[in-house]
């Protein structure tokens, strides 16, 4: 674009002050030059002038392109404020009360176990409570750093605003064409202010509790107490057409040909060599024991009442929907399995009686070998409902121990 193209500027209104002038040639800075990013005379951008060739506008043109674009970064930043500040208000306290909360259960959980093993874990008690009371006060503390931060990244943004409403309300054209610079930098500066995002690092680490030594005691002693406490007996209504059931309801036997006499039923497993119990458990401790030494293919596990009963598919399948975990064997491979996912456990020996203890208050199941009472695996998870005991069988036999 050419000066002459672009005809004459307008000149300086009624009483206003006569700007800065070309050193070169004296005459008003009124036009831009893009290409060398600085004001010119109508001389610099002529057919003689050094910017000839150079993509020209006119001053007030850029002025009020950086005007949009102040006001725009404006605007972004008043979002990016009410944002963070939704963010302080609303979730950290969330964060901090719900962090404190799930300290005091935590704490609870130890104490409650390590009252069953005292005598033989007292050291293990202090320790387990000091690295909860570090959790919580690093929870704590990650928060309290979260506000510092974000207090600090408030007054900031502010401050950008501030400078910049001030750029654009007091400066003439020249001037704010001068700051642009200054304008980019504090932009800049202001997009390297990221967004809250969740963190684990302001919540509370529940694993900390978790110790080897605990969990053995704990499930040892609970074991022991009790011991022929539950009375499970498998539902007749939904066994599968590949199993048979014996008159006292502890016994599965595998068929490989589908029975023709096991009536169906919406109940009933159709596909799948599967059965559930008769009771539900909803709260409280509960252990049962499978005698499984006769079996190379079996799985034994608690399963939503929910748990599909029609159909090959894998919503029917034992581990492989979000209805249903269980401990299993093929062969001389042992897994736990949860919706599709399998966690391969590797074992000395196959056990001969499985033992399944279930603590709803803690939000555990955990599996051990109940000869020896070793743990062979837990899993923690929020259990949305009450949880069925549920066995299947594809090789030989598993019965229920009383």
């Amino acid at each position: 674009m050419s000066v002459e193209s672009a005809g004459p500027g307008p000149g300086p209104g009624p009483g206003s002050e006569p700007g800065p002038l070309c050193p070169e040639h004296g005459q008003a800075l009124r036009w831009f030059c893009c290409s060398e990013r600085r004001p010119v005379c109508a001389a610099c951008a002529g057919l003689g002038g050094r910017c000839r060739g150079h993509r020209i506008r006119r001053a007030e043109e850029r002025a009020e392109e950086l005007r949009n674009k102040i006001v725009d970064q404006c605007e972004r930043l008043q979002l990016q404020s009410a944002t963070i500040s939704k963010y302080v208000a609303d979730i950290l306290p969330g964060k901090n009360q719900r962090a404190v909360s799930t300290a005091s259960a935590a704490r609870e959980l130890v104490i409650q176990r390590l009252g069953l093993v005292r005598s033989l874990c007292e050291s293990e008690e202090q320790r387990l409570l000091e690295q909860v009371h570090g959790e919580e006060e690093r929870a704590h503390q990650s928060i309290l750093t979260q506000r510092v931060h974000w207090a600090e990244a408030l007054q900031k943004l502010d401050t950008i605003r501030t400078s910049l409403v001030d750029m654009l309300t007091h400066l003439d054209d020249l001037q704010l064409i001068q700051k642009e610079q200054e304008i980019f930098e504090r932009t800049e500066e202001a997009e390297g202010i990221l967004d809250p995002k969740e963190s684990e690092k302001l919540n509370f680490n529940e694993k900390c509790t978790r110790s080897p030594l605990l969990t053995q005691l704990w499930a040892t002693a609970v074991l022991g107490s009790l011991s022929g406490t539950e009375d499970v007996r498998i539902n007749e209504r939904t066994v599968s057409p590949f199993l048979q059931l014996s008159d006292d309801q502890r016994t599965l036997t595998f068929n490989a040909k589908k029975s023709k006499t096991c009536a169906d039923g919406p109940e009933r497993f159709d596909h799948w060599p599967n059965a559930l119990a008769t009771t539900s458990f909803q709260a409280g401790l509960h252990a049962w024991t499978v005698n499984v030494e006769n079996s190379c293919a079996y799985k034994v596990g608690v399963a939503l009442g929910q748990l599909p009963r029609k159909g090959s598919g894998s919503d029917s399948r034992l581990g492989y929907n979000a209805f249903s975990w269980v401990f299993s064997r093929y062969d001389q491979e042992f897994r736990f399995s949860h919706d599709g996912q399998h966690e391969p456990l590797a074992l000395l020996r196959c056990p001969a009686q499985l033992g399944v203890l279930l603590d709803l208050q803690a939000q555990e199941l955990l599996f051990y070998e109940a000869g020896s009472g070793t743990v062979l695996h837990t899993h923690h998870a929020s259990f949305p409902g009450p949880l069925f005991p549920v066995f299947a069988v594809a090789d030989q036999t598993i019965s229920i121990v009383r």
